[in-house]
């Protein structure tokens, strides 16, 4: 049940147009609730709101502000869900279905924020949340158009009261919205009191909403409403920052809000300095106009403090209860040291009080990161441009960013960061400019100055491709010098990495510890490097590659329909990504020669056959592909070649298409190691798997249920595992039923949260410190600490093994605990 809350203020018409659009919701007419609370009600208003079938009308003598209306409304309410929609938006038809299925599908989630857009469905009123460090909330994105790159979910520090879901009884339990706000902030002093309790809010596009943005506002005065502002920023604050974060925040804040108010109403600063006194003392007895907007500040801060002793209440009721640390919250806040206003006097004092405080500290400041890439930045991208993409809008959530790719073809983009092209004579300039550096590839060969390990530039190596073992395979068809001497030089290139990062990221826990040990055999584990981090996660960490916060949808044409020979009840089988010398798509053409002897509808089709980047060769692999596919008779007929490469933002369209996803390889030291990125496309599309065995990715297949792994070079095998994930109709909904699980752990957000975590207060490696820099061991952790890391722990081993990997790390410890407490005892 679903009870729908819009609180009416004098603004009967846009409130009738809100309910009767909630009253086309798609969603069961028995499940649903409609209330409307009428503030200040009059007889009319109340006489033509009561006139609505299927309202509920609850009406106030007084004006409770939004809040108290809203609180009002909840107290009255049926509904396992409360949904605010404010009364000068519409709701989509699927508003509330959208939203409750995220409800039901996570436990975890407290409150689901609603995508709002204006009322003409072309630019963003609400698509996230941001919060400065002095407490004022707002909406990252208002006005930019709503051209579809907030298409995925996320967890934010709140949503918009105008479209917002929260469970009832959790709503109930933590009082409703905080009444003393009246109106404004009381929905981000909800987020980030939900948040502090270990609750998640999440943003889900598809709950889509129609504004007309601050309608209800037309008839106040600006003063009144900066009044508000300030006056609940300062609130949310106090009540919600540990005391730490208080001590330092709120005095630097109050300071902030008059210097604001005094930098909007343009007050001369400088009036009663005795130096301007009147050469007739009785001038300084005659009253000084003061514009209201200067008021606005210096009556909040008032007011703030007339209602300090209740606030004090609810502060140490929100202290006790919060489960998560101010840090934790740093990424919701986005970027906190954000100064909002664009008056000159306001930003030097902004920045005074950030410097004199130490807020960055506290709050996670802005840095400047260049994101450098060898490969192609254009809309046909492979694994590593991809990578560097996401790294880069991951990043520039919270920092300026520019990723910079040193290939000829680089595509002038739009993104939230830069996208450039430099010569690699180009690149000092950029890496002078940042304080962060992060590279792929060949690309730190390119800037001497920066492996100089006195060099002050935090340098982090993406190292999740293991270029020597690939090359082992790739250079099989080239003379044995030429192929030791590349080898030999690639090599040489991930060590001068391995020697000079401060940071280094790898793809799976399989890599992890095959890099730990070229660490090791480098020196790099040191006595101090043990010291400060016996974990060694603070030099390198698993993010692996991600795929999107929620699942594909179709834009165009794929393959059925399009493709001569590929009909619409044809059996796909997709090969996405390309043909390379470490892969065995030869016994995959056997399988499927075997298997469409008995299903002629079968049809297996090559994504891509040459790679986006025109510094990559085609590998004689693809020709032994195209030459046993032709000689089979299967090309054109049971197998398809797609021999350019899809665009990035076209390749749903094709998984889409497909029943199955494939992935066959040869067994060798670069399958033990490598991350077969297209995997995580079929996870992303929910197709069953079938892969060979030998990597990270078919422990995953095998221990989830996402699929059937199979042996080496076993086409009968390959066979029957093909027919299993394309007939068997129960075993099919179990995979995708396992796959819709297992996906959410792979998400960029999720993937790439070690290496945002580090960029928030990054540090050379210890061993790079200067003989002088004290080390301090790592102190005893706190138990709420010690938790999260067990939380963190948890969550790595069922990214790896799932329940079994838990329970046997699990034994583990208790051997481990056990020994301790015998040896503690005496015993040997």
């Amino acid at each position: 049940m679903v009870s729908v809350i819009t609180v009416n203020y004098y603004g009967t018409d846009s409130t009738i147009t809100c309910l009767n659009a909630a009253r086309e919701l798609d969603y069961p007419p028995d499940k649903l609730e409609l209330i409307c609370v009428d503030n200040e009600s009059s007889t009319e208003n109340a006489e033509r709101l009561g006139a609505l079938d299927g309202v509920k009308l609850l009406t106030s003598r007084e004006n409770l502000g939004f809040a108290g209306g809203c609180n009002l409304g909840a107290r009255e309410a049926s509904g396992t869900v409360l949904a605010f929609l404010n009364n000068d938006a519409v709701p989509d038809p699927g508003w509330s279905r959208a939203a409750v299925e995220v409800l039901r599908a996570a436990p975890t989630v407290g409150a689901v924020a609603g995508k709002v857009l204006d009322w003409q469905g072309s630019r963003i009123d609400f698509v996230d949340g941001g919060l400065t460090w002095f407490g004022m909330g707002y909406k990252r994105h208002a006005g930019e158009l709503d051209d579809g790159s907030h298409d995925g979910a996320r967890d934010v520090l709140f949503g918009t009261g105008s479209s917002l879901f929260v469970r009832t009884e959790l709503f109930r339990a933590l009082g409703g919205f905080d009444e003393r706000f009246f109106m404004f902030y009381e929905d981000v002093d909800l987020g980030w009191r939900l948040n502090l309790r270990g609750w998640r809010v999440r943003y889900e596009p598809t709950s889509v909403a129609y504004h007309r943005h601050h309608e209800s506002m037309t008839a106040v005065s600006s003063a009144r409403e900066h009044y508000l502002l300030e006056r609940n920023a300062l609130a949310a604050l106090y009540k919600n920052v540990s005391e730490a974060t208080l001590a330092r925040a709120l005095p630097a804040a109050l300071a902030l809000s008059v210097r604001r108010s005094t930098a909007r109403g343009e007050l001369d600063p400088h009036q009663l300095e005795l130096d301007r006194r009147p050469a007739d003392p009785r001038e300084d007895e005659t009253p000084v106009p003061v514009d209201r907007q200067v008021l606005a500040g210096v009556l909040a801060i008032d007011r703030f403090v007339d209602l300090l002793p209740e606030f004090a209440r609810a502060r140490e009721v929100e202290q006790r209860e919060r489960v998560r640390s101010d840090a934790d919250l740093v990424p919701l806040l986005r970027k906190a040291m954000e100064p909002a206003y664009p008056l000159p006097r306001y930003l030097a004092a902004h920045d005074a009080l950030v410097e004199a405080f130490e807020l960055e500290t506290v709050f996670g400041g802005s840095r400047r990161i260049a994101v450098l890439t060898g490969d192609a930045i254009t809309e046909r991208m492979a694994g590593p441009a991809i990578r560097a993409w996401h790294t880069a809008e991951a990043l520039a959530v919270e920092h300026e960013v520019r990723l910079i790719s040193v290939n000829a073809e680089v595509t002038p983009s739009d993104a939230d960061f830069a996208v450039l092209r430099a010569a690699p004579r180009e690149l000092p300039s950029h890496v002078d400019w940042a304080d962060i550096v992060v590279v792929q590839g060949h690309v730190l060969e390119m800037v001497p100055a920066l492996r100089r390990q006195d060099s002050g530039t935090i340098v982090i190596c993406d190292i999740y491709d293991p270029m020597h073992l690939e090359l082992l395979e790739q250079g099989r068809d080239t003379d044995e010098q030429r192929r030791d001497a590349d080898l030999r030089g690639t090599t040489e290139v991930l060590n001068k990495q391995l020697r000079r990062g401060d940071f280094f990221l790898c793809a799976s826990q399989r890599q992890r510890h095959f890099w730990l040990g070229h660490l090791a055999a480098l020196g790099r584990i040191t006595p101090s490097v043990y010291d400060d981090d016996p974990t060694m996660r603070s030099m390198i960490s698993v993010v692996p590659f991600g795929l999107p916060n929620r699942p594909p949808s179709r834009t165009g044409p794929g393959m059925r329909g399009q493709r001569e020979g590929i009909g619409p009840a044809d059996k796909i089988v997709l090969w996405a990504g390309g043909v390379y010398s470490w892969f065995d798509p030869l016994t995959l053409l056997h399988a499927v020669h075997r298997l469409s002897e008995h299903h002629p509808e079968l049809r297996l089709f090559f994504l891509g056959m040459r790679h986006p980047n025109p510094d990559v060769p085609e590998m004689g692999m693809s020709d032994r592909t195209r030459e046993l596919s032709d000689r089979l008779g299967l090309t054109d007929k049971h197998v398809f070649f797609n021999e350019t490469w899809v665009p990035y933002e076209q390749r749903q369209n094709y998984l889409l298409d497909a029943d199955c996803g494939v992935t066959t390889h040869f067994e060798h030291v670069e399958t033990t190691f490598a991350f077969r990125t297209r995997m995580l496309d079929y996870l992303w599309a929910g197709l069953p798997v079938v892969t060979t065995d030998g990597d990270s990715f078919a422990d995953l297949v095998r221990d989830e249920r996402l699929g059937v792994v199979v042996p080496a070079e076993d086409p009968n095998a390959l066979a029957e595992a093909m027919e299993r994930v394309l007939y068997d109709e129960p075993f099919i909904q179990e995979c995708k039923e396992r796959i819709a699980e297992v996906r959410e752990r792979f998400t960029w957000e999720t993937a790439l949260r070690p290496l945002t975590e580090f960029c928030r207060a990054p540090r050379p490696a210890p061993d790079r410190l200067p003989a002088s820099a004290p080390l301090t061991r790592t102190p005893r952790k706190s138990r709420t600490a010690a938790l999260r890391e067990d939380v963190g722990l948890l969550r790595e081993y069922l990214d790896q093994g799932g329940v079994r990997e838990v329970t046997k790390r699990a034994a583990g410890r208790l051997r481990r605990l056990a020994g301790q407490r015998l040896r503690g005892k005496g015993n040997p």
